[in-house]
């Protein structure tokens, strides 16, 4: 056993929640109050105000907000949505069940956003959306994506999961498509257990997302059980059962307000993780952000193949070995059977993205970690990649 190697776990994540969070939760409880209602409202008009956007829709997940983007944007068989082989199932999934195509575009070579020349490539009469990935927090390219929707008449949904925080030249990243879809799922950068929202400047994409979350029924069903509210109700168009409850909405509210102190420790461990990795053989550390600002979602290292002689999974082995959690973002597309058979792919599909996938480990990386903590992570990668230096 290794001298570098914790006396405790160490997680990939850990959520922080606090006293506030806990009350307010109470208190719902206690309201008698615990689905959708006046708390999710409440969190919706604090979300917006911080993602940029004129509508904030809650709801189950960042999953559902796409699916609803897609459904809302009547999209169906014979569209085509242009998106990234790297990325969580969810994203493709969600096309696939709007009954439109995933047509998968390789990455940067050097980056796992996805490559604009690429989706230029792909452009034609069918595509209707165009669905970049801010993977870890980093702004993609959206000048280049923006122009070449517009060029090709489609319009951008964002898969914002990791970008609440994201800047991209100077304006938060929830504005500059005409929907984003975040996450708030435990281990993103705020939560409220399981969520998500559809965030959008788009008046009439906001209020059909309204319907949609909650069976296709009028834009205030929630109200049904209110003072004010109504028994009756229509169904307007298709829906689904997607809203978030306020118990969910409970815990979100105070996390906006420790988003920027969440954001600020974010930014200062991973400074603290790049300077003490940086030039390690066999190691290389994020690239600088340099069209924005990222949310620092995680802290993706990667491998040098040549450099080493141990792969990327025996790599995380010997860290856990020394009581450090790790993950892999993502398993791409391309090495899933679902899609593999459903899209006609195979491993050689994207090398790109294979080659990130093969030599990525997000680190541990959250706002309560210590510098102890950082320090006692990167004493092992050393000393691993010291022993396994080839």
């Amino acid at each position: 056993m290794s001298d570098s190697r914790l006396k405790e776990f160490l997680p990939f994540h850990r959520p922080y929640l606090g006293d506030e969070e806990i009350a307010e939760v109470v208190d719902t409880l206690k309201s008698g109050w615990l689905t959708m209602g006046p708390k999710t409202v409440r969190f919706e008009e604090k979300f917006a105000q911080v993602a940029g956007v004129r509508h904030a829709v809650a709801v189950s997940s960042c999953t559902a907000a796409l699916h609803i983007a897609m459904v809302a944007g009547e999209l169906g068989e014979g569209d085509e949505v242009i998106t990234s082989p790297y990325t969580f199932p969810s994203t493709i999934s969600s096309i696939l069940q709007a009954g439109a195509r995933p047509v998968l575009v390789d990455t940067l070579e050097d980056s796992p956003n996805i490559n604009p020349a690429l989706v230029a490539r792909s452009c034609n009469d069918a595509t209707r959306v165009i669905l970049p990935i801010h993977i870890a927090g980093v702004p993609c390219d959206m000048a280049a994506i923006s122009e070449l929707a517009e060029n090709c008449g489609a319009w951008v949904l964002q898969d914002a999961a990791h970008a609440l925080g994201t800047e991209y030249r100077g304006a938060p990243v929830g504005g500059l498509g005409r929907v984003s879809a975040y996450s708030l799922y435990a281990g993103k950068n705020i939560t409220t257990g399981e969520g998500g929202v559809l965030a959008t400047d788009d008046e009439e994409m906001a209020d059909a997302a309204r319907m949609i979350r909650l069976h296709g029924i009028s834009r205030d069903a929630w109200k049904r059980y209110s003072a004010e509210g109504s028994w009756y109700y229509e169904v307007s168009r298709q829906g689904f059962k997607y809203n978030m409850t306020d118990i969910n909405a409970a815990i979100g509210l105070h996390q906006l307000d420790r988003l920027q102190g969440f954001q600020e420790r974010r930014v200062e461990l991973a400074r603290l993780y790049t300077e003490l990795l940086e030039g390690l053989p066999g190691i290389i550390t994020p690239a600088p952000c340099t069209e924005g600002v990222s949310a620092w979602h995680l802290y993706i290292m990667r491998l040098k193949p040549v450099e080493l002689r141990c792969s990327r999974n025996d790599f995380i082995d010997m860290l856990k070995a020394d009581n450090i959690g790790t993950s892999v973002h993502f398993i791409p597309a391309h090495y899933h059977p679902w899609f593999q058979e459903k899209l006609g792919l195979s491993r050689d599909s994207f090398k790109n993205a294979s080659n990130l996938f093969e030599t990525s480990i997000s680190l541990p990386f959250f706002p309560t970690m210590t510098d102890d903590d950082v320090a006692a992570v990167v004493n092992s990668v050393k000393r691993i990649a010291g022993e396994q230096r080839a």
